[in-house]
């Protein structure tokens, strides 16, 4: 049986001038109440407001100044969510490192990021980091490494790093939090290498607070519950799921490793109020025998986020109960760009990612950065106070990322419907073309996808000497149902234009995910090119 969390909460939070500010304030007004489990762990705000300030004391007696970046290697777990709030409480940066990414790719973010701190964690999931950490702490900017757990040669425990900071008084630690907030860079968040070098795009307390406080006003729930299992280098686990639920005075159940299994189990132990994920991970989550003995009476909304919903597993969602809800974002414009509220309407659902989150314009443009009228595919182009101030020592980056009136190029292919809701189509680096014509993939997986025993599909295009490119078509069946590639193929020519029908279909168990969820396309091309 879970420990009940703390009843109450906040669906419109006051706006504070920090993100850290939310902790102190339920820590005042609910100090027993709930704020982040992992297992049987319970923090109570009152603890999470104490551990965020001696760590933030720790941090000031490393000499860790207002922008200055702290980085941290580390699961989803409590620990992470205090060491974002201490650093950005003080007026530094907060990054987030992947345990997933191997040397070369933990190097390269942290030489560009130059962090002065590195808060990590030796071992996760049974692999060990030492190597890692000991190569990282000793690259340029580094100047104290500290660690949970067992801590490699020339780095301290993490328990004599906070005893350091029992030497900083109270009007210290207050003084640097006076000083910082608003519009002060507090997060910074290495967009995906998949079309490039990736690059660390910074946000602000006004920005995360702003975004929050709609994400709650639009979907509310009370108290607000969730389950956050998301890589800690991503938005989706800091911005979407993480400071949501801290504004709101909440509870984060945090899973250090997905297990779908035990993330079905949590829905009842834990009584989640808010549920979902990636349309690629409910997937694996619904098609265990347990999802339909499930009990989702405490669920209050179900989201999804980052694609779009194959017809059989919306099917599924509804026959839960509760009202879902989309939206369709990026880290450059602190998530979403638009937000679809809380419906049972199937239609809507299926098509469309929601209207423009209040305060965002959206122009849907052409290759001119000229606005296209209703009706016809453009990219997302974006005007708001959430767009990312600009990429960390990225200058060019950050110019070419805008257009000359101020709008960010999300390089997302949709059409807005009359009513003002958004359906996205594709990107305009996964577009190919096909004998001329511009094909734009999740187009044709929407298609496959309509298949009753289609689980889900991913199109990727491979070159052709006389078409120059044609789609594969990965797909995954549903549990227990047989698929063939004549038949998918006579399926997509009865429903799109020739050119649109992949040449080659795939039937698979193993579609290559992210780290986040998401279809790995740029694996999927390498696997398309090598069969082919």
């Amino acid at each position: 049986m879970a420990v009940p969390v703390g009843s109450g909460g906040m669906s419109d939070a006051p706006l504070l001038p920090r993100i850290s500010d939310y902790a102190a304030l339920h820590a005042r007004s609910r100090p027993d109440a709930i704020a982040l489990t992992l297992g049987p762990q319970r923090v109570s705000y009152a603890a999470l407001n104490a551990e965020v300030d001696a760590l933030a004391k720790a941090l000031l007696a490393a000499d860790v100044g207002k922008g200055d970046r702290v980085a941290t290697l580390q699961a989803p777990c409590p620990d992470f969510f205090i060491a974002y709030l201490a650093t950005v409480s003080i007026g530094a940066i907060w990054l987030g490192l992947n345990p997933r990414y191997r040397l070369m790719e933990l190097e390269r973010t942290v030489r560009d990021a130059q962090p002065r701190v590195l808060l990590a964690r030796a071992e996760l999931g049974g692999r060990g980091y030492a190597g890692e950490i000991a190569a990282l702490a000793g690259l340029p900017g580094v100047e104290r490494t500290a660690c949970w757990g067992a801590n490699p040669p020339g780095t301290l425990p993490m328990a004599d790093f906070l005893a350091r900071g029992e030497g900083i008084d109270a009007a210290t630690l207050n003084a640097a939090r006076s000083a910082c907030g608003g519009d002060d860079p507090c997060l910074m968040v290495y967009t995906s290498g998949s079309t490039g070098e990736p690059k660390g795009a910074l946000l602000t307390h006004a920005q995360i607070v702003e975004f929050c406080r709609i994400q709650n006003r639009l979907w509310p729930t009370e108290p607000l519950s969730v389950q956050n299992f998301l890589p800690i280098n991503h938005i989706g686990c800091v911005v979407d799921l993480g400071t949501p639920c801290l504004l709101a005075g909440g509870t984060i159940h945090f899973m250090e490793q997905f297990d779908a299994a035990e993330a079905l189990r949590m829905v009842e132990t834990e009584r989640l109020t808010l549920w979902g994920s990636v349309p690629s991970v409910l997937a694996l989550i619904m098609a265990l025998p347990a999802f339909e003995r499930t009990d989702f009476s405490s669920v209050q909304l179900i989201v999804w986020e980052g694609a779009a919903m194959p017809d059989d597993l919306l099917e599924r969602l509804l026959r839960i109960g509760p009202p879902l809800a989309t939206n369709y974002g990026m880290t450059e414009t602190t998530s979403a760009i638009t937000i679809l509220q809380p419906t049972r309407d199937r239609e809507l659902l299926l098509r469309s990612s929601g209207r423009a989150t209040p305060g965002v314009d959206i122009r849907i443009a052409d290759a001119a950065d000229n606005a296209l009228p209703d009706g016809e595919p453009g990219e997302v182009q974006t005007r708001s106070a959430l767009n990312t101030p600009g990429y960390w020592n990225r200058p060019e980056a950050t110019a070419a990322a805008f257009t000359a009136d101020g709008y960010f190029r999300t390089g997302d292919i949709a059409v807005r419907g009359a009513d003002g809701h958004v359906r996205i189509v594709g990107r305009l680096k996964e577009m190919y073309k096909s004998g001329g014509y511009n094909v734009y993939p999740r187009e044709v997986e929407m298609a496959i996808e309509a298949h009753p025993a289609v689980s889900l599909a991913a199109v990727v295009p491979v070159a052709d000497p006389l078409w120059q490119e044609v789609g594969v078509a990965f797909v995954l069946p549903n549990p227990g149902m047989a698929l063939a590639a004549d038949e998918l193929d006579r399926w997509c020519r009865e429903r799109l234009a020739n050119y649109k029908c992949p040449k080659r279909f795939e039937i698979t168990t193993d579609i290559p995910l992210l780290p986040i969820g998401k279809v790995d396309r740029v694996a999927l091309k390498a696997r398309a090119s090598a069969s082919s």
